[in-house]
């Protein structure tokens, strides 16, 4: 039986990560940090399934005994502090846990299991201002954020720790990838949220930042796939993990409210305070090496991904709505 450590279990990613490595007959370890109210919700239906272990991401003893107790054959890094607008106002917060964390894992690994293979989750906020289209691994980064600075140091660290010490890691720069355990932050979750609110009555309106920003937008459940095969390969490399389609926001907000039949021009409002200090214009990524040296592919589109967040924001809405009429 294989084991994997995964650091952010509990959120998007960890979760489908963690439900994919259970399939395949892993014994799966979690890694969280100690609080008061833990939140499990989007694990909730795994968690006895999970093997949980203390860690924290700044505290290198913490890690080193959490690779010591899992013992793992993989190790996945996924935590880090992803919400790319709450790294203007907390840049050496995301400093300390987007990029210096990398360090203290790849370090506690090195140390304790270097024979480990390691997933560093990479980001395309790395791109930033883009000096070509699409983005390959090759493209230099031209970060736009405190978050994607981070995270470019976090990608060449890995590289780094690769090189020096031979170790088995890699990095996968993920475009946006998006699913219904996405959080409400997020600009994808907060328009199907802000949809379902306004056809169920609970809300008037959606206030939004810039709608011309284009992303490259896939399911999160498809991209962890990807995670999982770039550590079944003979050697470690780094891959771009994307649909290969633009869309923009204001798209998006068009896919899902004609989805439950409104026009969103009635109700979405721009509000300057939701725009960017420093915006990243374009993203799209080059998945074609993926998809040769891995075998990878994605299953669901962007529609698809619209309609699920959607009908999973409905259901969920309209069973509070029950709840608070009765």
């Amino acid at each position: 039986m294989k084991k994997a450590l995964i650091t952010g279990v509990t959120g998007q990613d960890g979760s489908y990560l963690a439900e994919l490595l259970l399939s395949k007959g892993y014994k799966v370890y979690g890694m969280r940090r100690r609080t008061s109210t833990p939140n499990f919700e989007n694990v909730e239906h795994i968690k006895d399934q999970i093997e949980w272990v203390s860690g924290d991401l700044t505290d290198l003893a913490s890690l080193i005994e959490a690779v010591r107790l899992s013992d793992p054959d993989e190790v996945y890094n996924l935590a880090a502090q992803s919400f790319v607008a709450a790294s203007w106002p907390q840049p050496l917060a995301t400093g300390q846990i987007t990029a210096l964390s990398v360090t203290n894992m790849l370090e506690a690994v090195r140390l304790v299991k270097p024979s480990a293979k390691f997933y560093q989750a990479s980001s395309s906020e790395m791109f930033g201002r883009v000096v070509e289209t699409p983005q390959k691994e090759t493209t230099p980064f031209y970060p736009r954020s405190p978050y994607g600075v981070a995270k470019v140091y976090g990608h060449w660290i890995t590289v780094n720790y690769r090189e020096s010490y031979d170790m088995f890691a890699c990095s996968g720069i993920l475009f946006n990838h998006e699913s219904p355990r996405r959080g409400i932050e997020f600009v994808t979750r907060k328009v199907t949220d802000g949809v379902a609110r306004i056809k169920l009555g609970l809300a008037t309106e959606l206030r939004l930042g810039n709608l011309d920003a284009k992303r490259d937008w896939g399911f999160a459940g498809d991209y962890v796939k990807a995670m999982w095969l770039m550590l079944q390969q003979d050697q470690p490399d780094d891959f771009v993990i994307s649909t290969g389609e633009t869309h923009t926001v204001e798209e998006l907000v068009k896919v899902a409210f004609e989805y439950v039949g409104l026009d969103w021009k009635n109700y979405v409002v721009l509000d300057e305070k939701y725009v960017r200090p420093a915006e990243v214009d374009l993203l799209l990524g080059d998945c074609s090496k993926a998809k040769q040296v891995l075998g990878w592919d994605l299953e669901v589109d962007f529609e698809q991904l619209v309609h699920m967040m959607v009908d999973s924001d409905m259901k969920r809405l309209s069973q509070y709505k029950e709840m608070v009429s009765i």
